[in-house]
This record gives structure tokens, C-alpha cells and sequence, in this order.
């Protein structure tokens, strides 16, 4: 498979946008992936935003963000709103407002968010706005796994060491304490779902993340 890369300048700090509905959105679908760019790239410029939480969950997103930013970020934003779980719809112009503060504030090379397709009202409505609040962007849609069952066939894969997928299991189950009673907190959980996308992606450990891509330009 050919490799993408994402950086509109490959000299300067590759600028990353995170984008989650709830606290531990960004780590399930694209934790590897972080951990992974940041490797390659440890002076990425990072704004994670996480729209829906409370008091603990909130202790809970920023301790995540910190154990999958650690110092290899160049310079990392942590934000968290207090949008009601389960709401975003009907709170669209509340929400709607938050990106468009974002888009003045940050002009990323790539964005990871949520899938269009997700069947939980929040997800969608994150995902909605990331496209239309960036119409010229490259946005990667990730997938969260749980009881809907709206996975669906992503298009673009992000191989990773397996020792990296282990990490990014274990830091969830270890940061995410409020979530252990929830059937799909589990290592395996993300082990499961990186091994599939490791097989249909042919990576050289077995193991990937997967995301939706919707546009891509060719570039001479």
C-alpha cells in the first residue's frame, strides 16, 4: 500500500486537531495513531477537545491526554467542555458555536473525528460540524467500537507496533476507572479490533487503527 503523508510542510511541526464527543473518545479510536505520530513526529503542534463531561470525567480525559502526549508534543491544548451527554443534537447551536472559536484559533494539517456514520446522535453531530466548520482540511474519521454495531469498512489504515496497541489498552483500562462496570472497557476490546485491522491492512505486526477518509486531493 502507498503511505500517506500528512504534513502540508514536511519541514515545519505537523499540526494535529483531536476532536471527541465524550472523555475517552480520541484514545479509543485513534490512541495508537498518536502515540505512533508523535514518535515520528515529536514536535507536533496538538489541540485536543473533548465536548461532553463532568467533574471526574473530566480529571479522567486530561490524565489520558497526558499519558498519550507525554513530552513528546512540541505544544499541546487540552480542552474540555461540559456539553450533556446524550444532547448534542439539541444543543447544536451551543456546540456549533465551540468550532467556530476552534477555526480561528487552529489551522491543522490533519483532524481526527469522529465517523459520519455512527449511529450515537453525539458522534454524528461532532463529525457533522468537523466538516463544516473545515471544508479544505484532510479529516480522518475514526470508529468506536461498541453495542450499535456501526463499524463499517474503513479506507484508511494506520499500522502499528503491537507492543504500541498493548500501551494505548492498557492506559484506557488504567485511566478510565468511572467506565470499568461498561461491558466494552476491556484491553481486549482494542487488542480485538486492532488485530481485524491488522489483517486487512497486510501490517507488518499484525495490527492497526482504522479510519474513514472522504476526501483526499493528488498533489503533483
Amino acid at each position: 500500500m502507498l503511505p500517506l503523508s500528512l504534513a502540508r510542510d514536511p519541514s515545519g511541526p505537523l499540526e494535529l486537531l483531536f476532536l471527541g464527543a465524550h472523555c475517552d473518545d480520541i484514545e479509543i479510536g485513534c490512541g495508537g495513531t498518536i502515540l505512533q505520530l508523535l514518535a515520528q513526529r515529536p514536535h507536533a503542534q496538538v489541540t485536543w477537545v473533548v465536548f461532553s463531561s463532568d467533574a471526574v470525567r473530566e480529571q479522567e480525559a486530561r490524565a489520558g491526554a497526558a499519558r498519550f502526549l507525554g513530552d513528546a508534543a512540541g505544544r499541546a491544548r487540552v480542552v474540555v467542555r461540559q456539553f450533556r451527554d446524550g444532547y448534542f443534537p439539541y444543543q447544536g447551536a451551543e456546540v456549533k458555536q465551540c468550532f467556530d472559536e476552534l477555526r480561528q484559533e487552529v489551522d491543522p494539517d490533519v483532524i481526527f473525528t469522529h465517523h459520519r456514520d455512527d449511529r450515537h446522535q453525539d458522534h454524528r453531530t461532532v463529525s457533522d460540524l468537523t466538516w463544516n466548520t473545515w471544508r479544505r482540511h484532510l479529516i480522518l474519521e475514526y470508529e468506536i467500537p461498541k453495542y450499535d454495531g456501526d463499524l463499517g469498512t474503513p479506507n484508511l489504515y494506520s499500522p502499528l507496533p503491537q507492543a504500541m496497541v498493548e500501551r494505548k489498552a492498557r492506559i484506557i483500562r488504567e485511566v478510565y476507572r468511572s467506565q470499568a462496570g461498561k461491558d466494552w472497557m476491556a484491553e481486549d476490546t482494542f487488542l480485538s479490533i486492532a488485530r481485524l485491522r491488522g489483517i486487512e491492512s497486510g501490517a507488518p505486526e499484525r495490527h492497526a487503527e482504522a479510519f474513514h477518509c472522504r476526501k483526499l486531493v493528488l498533489g503533483a
